[in-house]
């Protein structure tokens, strides 16, 4: 798994997190705007939230991905 890019602004991170953390929002769209694989977001989203924060949006990630043909 590759880290994500260490050179994101503090303003460019927040709005990555807030992305990550929207149901609304795939990492596809994460990927065109900001250029970072679903691998780089997760690493970042692991790096920036508390380690409950970040099982609990990963475990959601996971079960919206097991409903939904296509999420995140």
């Amino acid at each position: 798994m590759t880290g994500a890019p260490a050179d994101l602004s503090a303003a460019t991170i927040s709005e990555i997190i807030e992305m990550a953390l929207s149901d609304h929002t795939s990492f596809a769209q994460i990927r065109a705007l900001h250029g970072l694989s679903p691998d780089q977001v997760k690493a970042l989203m692991r790096r920036e939230l508390t380690p409950g924060s970040y099982r609990a949006w990963r475990k959601r990630v996971r079960q919206f991905g097991d409903r939904r043909a296509i999420y995140k």
